[in-house]
């Protein structure tokens, strides 16, 4: 299922937009903005996959607007002038539709979402920002994520060799999504467990394969909203 969410100053544009997505099959329309500073203070805590952004608009362009959540989302341009074209897909983005769009065409551009959609899912690895720059990480290396104790707009990853590695500005939301959902577990509000790290588990508490600096073992509060969930993936 693609869950998308449209951005466009113009009002007609959103509704037309809408009207042509709920005539194709496995794509939900979950919000529509058209003030380019509202979509961005709200798009991380929505549960979406794609946002389609007009690149035309006043105040902030659909590309300005790109460069800010490529790393979460994938995208799809709608404009009605050509000339974009190659700074769109300087972003990576998924397609670059032109005004006014068809139907056709706009099947054809979630078809291709999808395919990424299904390819990102099954990666091995998560790309971002971190404390050394741009870097690729392999999930199977990872051991525990938590929120930074500096920063808590920044995780701290511990691999299984006991490096550390900072992912700067990323919420756990879009980081659970990169990871691959049968590896990887929430625990609370602050921390993220690689199932593979788990040693012990309890109904409030995991006990983990990480060593501390007092030659223990780590241990991690099971809240409360995440239990449920976590026992499930246990099988419990």
């Amino acid at each position: 299922m693609i869950k998308c969410v449209i951005l466009d100053d113009e009002l007609l544009a959103i509704s037309y937009l809408k009207l042509l997505c709920e005539q194709i099959d496995n794509v939900e329309v979950v919000r529509a903005f058209n003030d380019p500073k509202i979509f961005l203070n709200e798009i991380e805590n929505i549960d979406c996959n794609l946002c389609i952004l007009d690149i035309e608009m006043p105040g902030m362009t659909g590309l300005q607007v790109a460069e800010l959540i490529s790393g979460s989302k994938k995208i799809i341009f709608t404009t009605a002038y050509k000339e974009y074209a190659a700074e769109a897909f300087d972003l990576n983005v998924v397609d670059y539709v032109r005004k006014p769009i068809k139907k056709e065409r706009l099947i054809q551009a979630f078809e291709k979402a999808a395919d990424l959609l299904s390819s990102t899912q099954k990666k091995e690895f998560i790309e971002w920002n971190t404390n050394i720059g741009k870097s690729t990480i392999f999930t199977e290396q990872i051991a525990y994520i938590k929120t930074s104790e500096i920063d808590s707009r920044d995780k701290d990853i511990i691999l299984k060799d006991g490096t550390m590695i900072v992912l700067k500005n990323l919420n756990f939301k879009s980081l659970l999504e990169m990871l691959p959902s049968k590896d990887f577990a929430q625990v609370n509000k602050k921390e993220i467990i690689a199932l593979s790290s788990v040693k012990v588990l309890s109904t409030n508490e995991i006990i983990t394969t990480i060593s501390t600096d007092s030659d223990q073992f780590l241990k991690l509060h099971i809240g409360e909203t995440y239990r449920n969930s976590l026992m499930e993936m246990f099988g419990k």
